[in-house]
This record gives C-alpha cells, structure tokens and sequence, in this order.
C-alpha cells in the first residue's frame, strides 16, 4: 500500500503549478478538467508522474490554516528525496526560500517550503538505509534518557 494523491483546494492554479514543477521537473499533468463542487465551479489538474501525483482543484477561498497556530487541519507533508541539496537549488531559483531548517539530525535532513496556497511542505533526503537510524529523533530519544 502506498499513498496514491494528496487532493489540494488552492486559490491560483498556476502559481501552484510552478512551485511543484521546480520540485518535481520530470512530472507532468496527467489530466485535467472541468467540474462543479457545491455548486461552485471548479478547475481541477492531475500534476504527477505515472503512481504518485498531486489533485488540485481551484475553487479555494479565503486563507489557509495558519501554520503557526493551533488550528485542526493540515500541519505538513513530506517527500523523501535522494538530493535535497538540488532541490533547495531548483526553489530557490523559482524564486522560493526556505520556510524553516529542519532538525539537527545524524541520519536525515530536511527542510520545509511554503507553498503558493500556504501548505507547509517538507522535504527529507535520509543519509542511512537503516531504518532504526533514518527514524532516529534526538528530541525524543533525550525526553525518554
């Protein structure tokens, strides 16, 4: 089992498109077209490769869920990349910077980027295939010492 799609209700399609091209250069839209959501029309676009992709949808209104408050929704997702490094690069010549380091960690680094529609997104490239160090979290592993 794997996870298939992440469905996004976002305010600006193209700019949403953008920000998901410099991460992923070699995905495409899979499909696209038109529809109705409660009786609000909408726009929606497949933006992927052939088993993983992103279902946005352009009928959003108003703000995302602030990131720093404590509001119930989405907080983060994460993709795991083999060069964090490139694709840092490639957002910041999109002209996107860094949201928040992540964690000081022997194993793993990560970062996290905001996107055009105010989900915060993380991006991890793990420095280990063993996975008791890949999961390893000092922060934890200190509260329980």
């Amino acid at each position: 089992m794997y996870l298939e799609h992440v469905n996004l209700v976002v305010d600006d399609m193209d700019a949403m498109l953008d920000f998901y091209r410099a991460v992923f250069p070699h995905w495409r839209v899979r499909d696209e077209g038109h529809g109705e959501w409660y009786g609000k029309p909408r726009k929606w676009v497949h933006f992927g490769d052939d088993e993983h992709y992103l279902a946005l949808s352009d009928h959003g209104e108003g703000a995302n869920r602030d990131l720093k408050g404590h509001s119930v929704g989405l907080a983060h997702f994460a993709y795991v990349t083999d060069n964090l490094d490139a694709v840092v690069a490639r957002l910041n010549n999109a002209g996107y910077a860094i949201a928040k380091p992540g964690a000081v960690e022997p194993f793993r680094k990560n970062v996290y980027f905001v996107d055009p529609a105010g989900f915060e997104v993380e991006f991890v490239e793990y420095l280990s295939d063993i996975p008791a160090e890949r999961n390893l979290n000092r922060d934890a592993q200190e509260s329980v010492t």
